[in-house]
């Protein structure tokens, strides 16, 4: 337990400092291409990516490309502290790496997850159930095929009288005696009873998953993500970061946009600064609580090679309704 507690340890601390590799990097002559234009003829069609994302998880289904992401727990504590029945969606699940650890430490947690792919949510849930024989597992956990960039989230999540209900501005909230001087009527969230909907998220985990998307489909998600979740609802976001070593080594070719590359199976990723992950937060309605690069030294033994890795941690709220 010793040596993976001090491996989770690793994953948001300084290692180094971000502006010390930026610098680094662009006072390099042979990564000069990374900051050149581009032509916009050389971007390939957005419609290729869920297909492409579908055919990665084909191969890469077996089970030792499965790792546990037990440092999120440490991360996000609040998916640790949260109310029982609280209802998490996971937006790209992949096959279950996220989704298993905190399953396994919040016993009250409902999980619903979703990805793309049919055959991705059929291993993530086989990997869920083969982990563990207790039944509450399946029970809370929820998996649906959805596109996000492209359709949305689906209305069961939070039906149209709920998603009135969580954009209201704040200068609406009124107090019920307010409410029936003034003639105003206001649609309470559908009961779950009812089987409308589930009445809307208190968090939303976006890990490693935005960085798939394309940029200008990018904002929309967001908005999806802010409308879905109930007012105080927040956002756990994790995602490569600008300069990380895997941007670094992409060939001039696999770049087709601003800090954004398609690998040779037709998978893209982008890589993140913060001004552009708190632009598109902010711009969606959420309010920022933390944002910060997380900068770590991974030691390949087996190549003797040391690998600067930065991703982006953050999170984010949508604000809580409070009468004025």
């Amino acid at each position: 337990m010793g040596s993976e507690g001090e491996a989770e340890a690793q994953y948001f601390c300084k290692d180094f400092e971000w502006e010390d590799l930026r610098a680094e990097v662009e006072a390099n002559p042979s990564l000069a291409y990374h900051f050149g234009s581009l032509s916009s003829s050389t971007l390939p069609p957005p419609e290729s990516d869920v297909q492409a994302w579908k055919q990665f998880h084909l191969r890469h289904a077996t089970g030792k490309f499965f790792k546990e992401r037990r440092y999120l727990l440490k991360e996000f504590p609040q998916l640790l502290s949260c109310a029982p029945n609280s209802k998490l969606l996971e937006v790209g699940c992949g096959n279950g790496s996220t989704a298993l650890p905190i399953l396994r430490a919040n016993k009250d947690l409902i999980v619903y997850a979703c990805d793309c792919s049919d055959e991705t949510l059929e291993r993530a849930k086989e990997i869920i159930c083969d982990a563990t024989t207790v039944a509450s597992f399946k029970h809370r956990f929820h998996t649906f095929c959805c596109d996000l960039s492209t359709n949305g989230f689906p209305n069961w999540l939070a039906c149209n009288s709920c998603r009135d209900k969580f954009l209201q501005k704040q200068s609406y909230c009124l107090s019920e005696d307010v409410r029936e001087n003034n003639g105003l009527h206001f649609t309470d969230p559908c009961p779950e009873e009812f089987d409308c909907c589930v009445g809307g998220l208190d968090f939303v985990t976006l890990i490693f998953t935005l960085s798939a998307i394309p940029l200008e489909r990018m904002p929309k998600s967001i908005k999806e993500c802010f409308i879905v979740l109930k007012p105080g609802g927040m956002v756990f976001f994790r995602d490569y970061g600008l300069y990380d070593m895997t941007m670094l080594r992409f060939e001039p070719d696999k770049r087709v946009g601003f800090r954004e590359y398609m690998r040779s199976d037709g998978t893209r990723s982008y890589f993140f600064c913060l001004d552009t992950v708190r632009n598109l937060f902010l711009g969606a309605g959420f309010d920022e609580l933390e944002l910060d690069y997380c900068c770590v030294k991974s030691v390949n033994r087996q190549k003797g090679k040391c690998m600067q890795r930065v991703w982006v941690h953050g999170k984010f709220q949508k604000p809580a309704l409070s009468c004025q």
